[in-house]
C-alpha cells in the first residue's frame, strides 16, 4: 500500500496530508497490507524534507518512494524520465537500500511526447531496461506501470493483459490505482500450484541427488542444472511470500527421487 503525497496533492492541501498520512501509519495496519510506502514530492521540488520530517514520525512506515529520480544523488525508486533509463546504472548502484525499480509511465510518456496506447509498444525499450537492470544489480523488485483502465478487471480486460505482459517481460509486480485492481494483480503475479508443485518437486530431487553424491541428474525425463534449480528456489520463496501453502507440497513431494 503506497500513500501519495506528490501528484495526488495539491501544494496548498500538503501538509495537512502529511499529518493525516502519519496518524495512518501511527495506527496497527489493516489486515492483509504487508508493507506501507510514502511517495514523497521530488527531491528538486524542495518539499521532500518536510514530508520525511512528518512521516518518518510514524511507527509503521516501512518505505519511502522517491518520485523523478533521474541520477544516483536522488537515491531510489520511480523511473518516469528519459534521463532516468539513460543513467540507470548508476542509479541502481547508488545504494545498497535500493529495493525496487517502478516504471512511472505516464510521466515517462509526458516526458518524451509520446502517446500511450492499448499495445505499450512505446514502453518497450524502457521496460525491458528496468527489468534488466533490476537483474543486474540484484535489486528484488522490478514493478510494472499501473492499468489507466481501472473499470474492467475481467479475465480478458486490459488489467489481465498487462499483467501477462508484465510477467512475461520479468517484473515482479505491478502499480494499482484503484482497490478493484489489487486482487487481480496478487492472483496474477504469484505463480499457479502447478509451477510451485514442480519448483517443490525440483528442489526435493536435488536435496536427494546431494545425499546420494549426484553431480549430473534429471527428473520427469529433463536434466536438471545449476539455473534450474535457482529459479525453482526463487519461485518457492516467491510463493511462500505470497501466502501460498508451500509446505504442503514439500509434504506431497517428499519420495521424489532424482534420476
Amino acid at each position: 500500500m503506497t500513500y501519495d503525497l506528490e501528484d495526488a496533492v495539491t501544494v496548498s492541501e500538503k501538509p495537512a496530508a502529511r499529518y493525516r498520512i502519519r496518524d495512518i501509519l501511527s495506527h496497527p495496519r489493516v489486515p492483509g497490507i504487508r508493507e506501507q510506502a510514502v511517495r514523497i514530492n521530488s527531491i528538486g521540488t524542495g518539499l521532500a524534507l518536510d514530508d520525511l520530517t512528518e512521516v518518518l514520525r510514524a511507527p509503521n512506515l516501512d518505505t519511502i518512494v522517491i518520485p523523478k529520480v533521474e541520477s544516483a544523488s536522488d537515491i531510489v525508486a520511480l523511473i518516469e524520465s528519459a534521463r532516468a533509463i539513460m543513467d540507470i546504472r548508476a542509479i541502481c548502484t547508488s545504494s545498497p537500500r535500493l529495493s525496487g525499480l517502478i516504471f512511472a509511465s505516464e510521466d515517462f510518456a509526458l516526458d518524451l511526447s509520446i502517446t500511450r496506447s492499448p499495445s505499450l509498444t512505446e514502453f518497450i525499450f524502457a521496460r525491458q531496461t528496468i527489468v534488466a537492470a533490476a537483474r543486474a544489480y540484484n535489486i528484488p523488485s522490478a514493478i510494472d506501470l499501473v492499468c489507466t483502465d481501472y473499470k474492467d478487471t475481467t479475465d480478458n480486460g486490459p488489467l489481465a493483459r498487462e499483467c501477462e505482459d508484465g510477467m512475461a517481460m520479468g517484473f515482479t509486480g505491478k502499480q494499482v490505482i484503484h482497490p478493484g485492481q489489487v486482487e487481480r494483480v496478487h492472483r496474477m503475479f504469484l505463480p499457479n500450484e502447478e509451477r510451485v508443485r514442480g519448483a517443490v518437486r525440483v528442489l526435493v530431487a536435488e536435496r536427494r541427488a546431494e545425499e546420494l553424491g549426484k553431480g549430473s541428474w534429471a527428473l520427469d525425463g529433463k536434466m536438471i542444472d545449476a539455473p534450474v534449480i535457482g529459479a525453482a528456489r526463487k519461485l518457492v520463496e516467491k510463493a511462500t511470500l505470497g501466502g501460498i501453502d508451500v509446505k504442503r507440497f514439500w509434504e506431497e513431494e517428499k519420495d521424489t527421487r532424482p534420476e
